[in-house]
């Protein structure tokens, strides 16, 4: 049997998140920045961006993935596992790789590369093993490293792009609804996570009925667990006058969003209540800050000395915000829209961002745990539009 290193299997309809002109117009900007780069193509290897220009939002599961782009084409390149399945997924061309032989995978890239061309490559993705094979097999005039002119193009959403990001936010807020309604002493920080996962995920099969349900995830903490930001579910039971972290994260072809609200069960003491109040206050002066022209270092000073007037800012442990669009915790970043202090980006008109306070005081502290508040926000041409509409602070969220 003759077989082949690569070939095209095209079936079904094609459904994406977004028109065709949307992929075409990220497409035609993405090509202007690679005339100006002299670079011939661009290997994509992230999920991020492989999803940002064709829409296909890949598994790895141990296979490598790309999409190439020249000035005439755009290929992605699959493994023979997924079948049709990333066509129908994906703007532009398709091929998929066959695992016969090793590094198939680069052939089929070369086939649409050609040798000896400029490459464009993400230095923060690809591996030191994979450039190593990028360069035996396309054997390159030069590579040059693509991925902050492509984090520059995703940190300006387009219209589409906003109004999808606004109806993830509204998912966000009916996951956290329906984990208000779940909080109960004795329920397990697990089951009450999968209140508020579920009913996310029956909203966007509403909403979005054509779209992969995938990659939708809750992370409620409760007590000492809220101490970090990230801490995984457990099955920890709920207390009478436990601090609570609610974090909502729906998905949506790729788009993350959330809502993450401070919450207590039954009862807030005197002295939580006052760190809870200060980190409220905090977050509402960090919202009127996020206008266009308010570089995101100045931000941060701002908001950092808000809490050092109180005696806070010692119990600050990360960032006050980031930027939005095709990401999750396991695929994409826009490092270069954080609310830090290295971080001198200016905010523009269609930037999205979230105002995120955190505080977190030790075990043996009056008022110990996590405190976070987060809400996302268009900036606008003229200030800002909060798109979470989930209420915050002790009026709303002393519950159970």
């Amino acid at each position: 049997m003759n077989r082949p290193q690569h070939y095209r299997f095209h079936q079904g309809e094609r459904v994406l998140p977004f028109a065709t002109a949307e992929y075409e117009a990220r497409l035609a900007k993405l090509r202007s920045d690679m005339a100006a780069l002299g670079v011939d193509a661009c290997v994509f290897t992230s999920m991020h961006n492989v999803a940002y220009y064709s829409g296909f939002l890949y598994c790895a599961f141990g296979r490598p993935y790309a999409l190439v782009v020249t000035p005439t084409d755009s290929v992605t390149m699959s493994a023979g596992i997924d079948a049709a399945q990333p066509w129908r997924r994906g703007h532009g061309d398709n091929i998929t790789y066959t695992d016969w032989e090793r590094n198939n995978y680069w052939r089929a890239i070369l086939s649409v590369t050609g040798a000896e061309k400029t490459i464009g490559f993400e230095a923060d993705h690809l591996s030191i093993a994979q450039k190593a094979l990028l360069d035996k097999f396309l054997t390159p005039k030069a590579t040059v490293d693509v991925a902050p002119a492509t984090m520059r193009q995703r940190m300006h959403k387009s219209a589409a792009e906003l109004d999808l990001i606004r109806a993830g936010a509204n998912v966000a807020d009916v996951g956290g609804y329906a984990i208000r309604d779940a909080v109960k002493v004795g329920a397990r920080e697990i089951d009450i996570a999968m209140a508020g996962r579920d009913a996310m995920e029956l909203e966007i099969a509403r909403r979005f009925p054509d779209s992969e349900i995938r990659d939708s995830w809750v992370w409620f903490q409760s007590g000492i667990n809220t101490d970090g930001a990230h801490n995984p579910v457990t099955t920890r039971k709920l207390e009478h006058g436990d601090i609570l972290s609610l974090n909502t994260f729906p998905m949506i072809s790729g788009y993350y969003t959330a809502l993450e609200r401070t919450m207590f069960v039954g009862e807030v003491d005197d002295a939580s209540r006052k760190i809870w109040e200060a980190n409220v206050a905090a977050h509402e002066y960090g919202m009127s800050l996020l206008v266009p022209g308010a570089k995101c270092s100045e931000i941060t000073q701002k908001i950092n000395d808000f809490f050092a007037e109180r005696d806070l800012l010692r119990y600050r442990t990360f960032g006050y915000g980031h930027s939005f669009g095709v990401l999750s915790h396991y695929y994409g970043r826009e490092a270069g829209l954080e609310l830090r202090e290295d971080i001198d980006t200016v905010l523009e008109e269609g930037m999205v961002i979230s105002m995120e306070p955190m505080l977190t005081l030790g075990e043996g502290n009056p008022g110990a745990g996590g405190y976070r508040e987060h809400d996302i926000l268009i900036i606008t041409k003229d200030g800002n539009e909060n798109i979470t509409g989930y209420p915050y602070g002790p009026d709303f969220n002393v519950v159970g």
